[in-house]
């Protein structure tokens, strides 16, 4: 076998190239030939009670899924070494599968995947939907929360359920969110005996939970009188429940152009505030990370609700002073691009955030205060980067007239680090 180069704090390989089978709630019946002859041959079945219960075969030790999942893997490959073992999976094990995992684990090499028709396949041949219009969002192990995010008028979601629950949860959140308008269809155990299908509006869904295997089909209808939330960053400032400690929404689009939201990278929001800029990151793409530092329980617990009400359930949230609370998260993951809204004037926080930073990495602060704007000069004179001065005029009542009220103005420092 070829030699497979392991990924960081991985789990063993498992003896030869494990297999991994898709299997469908049609069962034994609907696996092809060559997935059949892959579990017959194995000597140690290993997948959810489900997968395991599809399959007729006797002479084979079934072994469910160890819990908690990810740390008992390596004892459960580990306990069966020498022997030959196969996964059953649902449908594509790389579709919000096990076969990610694995392959995260054990390196591709080290993993055979066989597919069947995923549910998301079969729910889009039944609703007659093109993948390519289509987004997928999966709330399995996952908060339905994530779901508020890719709404859009005119959007097509197929979400990934994690029991007969979840229908009613996402027609709650849609119908909470401005979409109450919109059409949902539940497909049940496709293409098993016992197939149904289930419609009606968000708003108007009064269908009782159903059976565990479902995907449940959203077409997008805003409200009237509803706004949508763009992807793009600048959400308005009313999008954000706060208390003054805000990155306002034209500096906030600002910021986000120079930190660069590139999927799948991770954003530091230090000193957050009303976790604003660590939200729209996120909001970006869904493959985004990030973590919100903040010092006061309060507005800690305010980011949390931000987060939920705009779609990003994973925002994960860092009680904490900088930059003490940075030195534990330094040695987690590097960032790859780092904001400080608050704190900057503290000894240390900039500096830490660069030397924390990838080579490569986005760094952007903002200040108001004349003190902030000293440390800021210094931090361009030792790093380098750019410094920014925004000056907003607004128009506004002025007697019987209108003229332009200004703002409070803002310096924003932000840097590239070299690489090397």
């Amino acid at each position: 076998m070829k030699a497979v180069c392991q990924p960081p704090n991985s789990a063993a390989t498992p003896p030869g190239v494990l297999s991994v089978v898709g299997i469908g709630a049609d069962g034994w019946g609907g696996l092809t030939e060559q997935a059949r002859g892959v579990v017959e041959s194995a000597d140690v079945l290993v997948g959810g009670e489900r997968h395991l219960d599809l399959v007729p075969l006797t002479d084979v030790v079934k072994v469910p899924w160890p819990r908690p999942l990810r740390p008992g893997l390596a004892a459960l490959f580990e306990e069966h070494a020498g022997r030959r073992l196969a996964v059953l999976a649902s449908g594509d094990p790389l579709l919000s599968g096990i076969g990610t995992t694995l392959v995260e684990l054990f390196g591709s090499d080290a993993v055979r995947v066989l597919p069947t028709v995923s549910s998301v396949t079969l729910a889009r041949a039944r609703l007659g939907w093109s993948a390519e219009r289509t987004e997928v969002v999966s709330v399995v192990g996952r908060s339905v929360r994530a779901v508020a995010r890719a709404l859009a008028p005119g959007r097509r979601l197929l979400v990934l359920s994690a029991d007969g629950a979840t229908p009613a949860a996402v027609a709650d959140l849609v119908t909470a969110v401005g979409y109450g308008r919109s059409r949902l269809h539940v497909l049940e155990n496709l293409a098993a005996e016992g197939e149904r299908r289930l419609d009606g509006t968000a708003a108007g869904w009064e269908h009782p939970p159903g059976a565990a295997l479902n995907v449940v089909a959203v077409e997008c209808l805003l409200d009237e009188g509803a706004t949508p939330m763009s992807t793009v960053p600048g959400l308005p400032d009313d999008a954000f429940e706060h208390d003054g400690q805000l990155t306002k929404r034209d500096a906030r689009a600002s910021c986000l152009a120079r930190l660069v939201p590139v999927p799948g990278q991770l954003l530091w929001d230090v000193g957050s505030g009303s976790g604003s800029v660590a939200i729209e990151w996120m909001r970006a793409h869904p493959d985004n990370r990030a973590v919100a530092v903040e010092p006061r329980d309060d507005r800690a617990d305010r980011i949390g609700r931000n987060a939920e009400r705009l779609g990003v359930p994973g925002l994960r949230v860092v009680r904490g002073h900088a930059p003490d609370a940075l030195a534990e998260l330094a040695a987690e993951a590097a960032p790859d691009a780092v904001f400080v809204g608050g704190g900057v004037s503290a000894p240390g926080v900039v500096d830490a955030c660069v030397e924390a930073a990838v080579p490569g990495g986005r760094l952007v602060a903002h200040a108001v205060t004349l003190e902030a704007e000293a440390v800021l000069a210094d931090a361009r004179a030792r790093h380098g980067g750019e410094l920014l001065r925004h000056r907003l005029e607004r128009a506004a009542p002025l007697g019987a007239m209108t003229g332009w009220e200004p703002a409070r103005g803002l310096t924003q420092w932000s840097l590239v680090k070299e690489n090397g």
